[in-house]
Formats: structure tokens, C-alpha cells, sequence
């Protein structure tokens, strides 16, 4: 299948009522763990990298890894750049050949959130996803307070940036959740009541799958996973294994049965979709 666009993913998603994963990578063993997955259960995904791992995943080894992988896949996958935030971060992905971008102005004033935003379509993005909101937790950086998502600000954001999709924050959170999540679903109704693009949610690690099918019923569309890969790489090298083969495997393996578990959720949650 070929390296799509986000929109040929998430848009018949978006009208059929269904849920998409996004999983994010940092190696090989990660990406390749994620497309066994999803090929096997025959779902198309998004391949993402945030641009705080960089530091340890440089995107010039990780980009040509990523799309390579994608264009080689049996089912169709988009790659996208997650949490973008530098032109130049977002210039080099698109380069690559990066099919989406993420960017994150949700720590910026409003009105400088909706302007940058737009400007990356201006880079030449052709599928862009905003956010508007601060999750709490740490998506590579300092922890963060969570300010959830206005909806009359959202509905400003959505037309002012010309974004194709939209991440918002009703309670969901980077990283490992401290008990269950307690996720504000008025808001996400009043969201969906006002913004016509595909609603995001990030912070899918540990969303249990009511929330999910209730999510998905209010206009998410697709969910990030990120913490739960890395955590199930981590799984994966221990024990350490005798080879480096057998230690390859061993992380494929384990990111693999996360991702089929999460993807198994997602598709059960929009269970009458068509």
C-alpha cells in the first residue's frame, strides 16, 4: 500500500464513526512492532515521532526509517510529526516526506496559536493538526498543569487556523495516568457541537475502553499512544537476551501485543461503524 495523507486515513474515520491509532516510535524495533500490528489486523494507523525525542531518535536516521517502513506496508499508513513546535523541525520532516504535521502552539496566547498553526500550511503541509488546551504530564519536557480545552475557543482556534484536525483536553494526560482518567466528556460534547473538523485525543496510554466508545460517539476520531510502546520496548529488552537478534526480536515482539491490544480497543469501541 502507499504512504498516505492523515485525510485519507481519518476523514472516512471521522464520518463512519470510527477510532484510529496513532502510535508513536523512537527506534526500529518500535516501528517495526506497530506495522505487524496493524497489518495484521488489517487497520490503518499513523506512524508519529514527537519532536522532543529527537534528541535520542535524530529525525535524519528516523524519517527515512519511517516513511520507508510506510510505503512498504500492506495496509495504508501516514506519517506524521507529532508535538512539532520549530520551523525547522517541521520544514525537515515535510522534506522527508512526512505526510502530516502536528503542531503544538497550546502553551502560546490563542490568537498566536491559531496564526502559527496556519503558517504551517504556509510550509507546505497539507494536512495540519492543532491543539488547543494543555494536557498535563510530560511529553519529553517539563511537566505540564492541565488547562482543559474552551469550547468557544476551540471553534475560534478550528476556523482562524484552517487546521484539519483538532487535539483537545478534557482530562486525558501524557505519560502514565495515576488511577483512572477522568475525562470531562461535557466538554468534548460542546467541542463536537461547535468544531466540524476530527476531534484528537492524545494521551490514549491507559484510556479505558468505555471511555473510548463514549469518545468516539463525540467525534474523536484518533487517539495517540506513545507511553505504552516505549513502556512495552522497555518490557521487551528485559531479561536481557544472549544475542542482540534475540534481544531485536524480543522488543519487536512486545511492542507488537501492545499495539494489537490497543488496536483490538480502538476497533471495538465503534463497534457499528461502517
Amino acid at each position: 500500500m502507499p504512504l498516505v495523507s492523515p485525510r485519507e486515513i481519518l476523514l472516512p474515520a471521522f464520518v463512519g464513526g470510527r477510532l484510529i491509532g496513532a502510535f508513536n516510535t523512537g527506534n526500529l524495533e518500535m516501528t517495526m512492532g506497530i506495522l505487524r500490528a496493524a497489518e495484521e489486523l488489517r487497520t490503518p494507523v499513523l506512524l508519529q515521532i514527537a519532536e522532543k525525542r529527537l534528541p535520542h531518535s535524530p529525525l535524519a536516521l528516523m524519517a527515512p526509517l519511517m516513511v520507508s517502513a510506510a510505503r512498504q506496508a500492506k495496509i495504508d499508513v501516514a506519517v506524521q510529526l507529532d508535538h512539532g513546535e520549530s520551523d525547522s523541525v517541521i520544514d525537515a520532516a515535510l522534506g522527508y516526506g512526512f505526510t502530516g504535521i502536528m503542531f503544538d502552539g497550546s502553551a502560546l496566547p490563542p490568537e498566536e496559536n491559531s496564526r502559527r498553526t496556519s503558517l504551517v500550511k504556509q510550509r507546505g503541509a497539507a494536512w495540519v493538526e492543532g491543539e488547543i488546551g494543555v494536557l498535563s504530564g510530560s511529553e519529553g519536557g517539563p511537566e505540564a498543569e492541565a488547562l482543559h480545552s474552551d469550547p468557544a475557543q476551540a471553534q475560534r482556534f478550528a476556523e482562524r487556523s484552517g487546521c484539519d484536525a483538532l487535539a483537545v483536553s478534557i482530562g486525558n494526560a501524557h505519560g502514565r495516568y495515576k488511577g483512572k482518567p477522568k475525562l470531562n466528556f461535557g466538554i468534548l460534547e460542546e467541542i463536537r457541537r461547535r468544531v466540524r473538523v476530527p476531534l484528537v485525543l492524545h494521551g490514549g496510554s491507559g484510556i479505558p475502553p468505555e471511555d473510548l466508545a463514549r469518545a468516539v460517539q463525540l467525534g474523536i476520531c484518533k487517539v495517540n499512544i506513545a507511553t505504552a510502546s516505549f513502556e512495552a520496548l522497555h518490557r521487551g529488552a528485559e531479561p536481557p537476551a544472549t544475542d542482540y537478534f534475540a534481544l531485536s526480536e524480543a522488543m519487536v515482539q512486545s511492542v507488537y501485543e501492545s499495539t494489537v491490544r490497543h488496536l483490538e480497543m480502538f476497533l471495538a469501541a465503534a463497534p457499528h461503524s461502517n
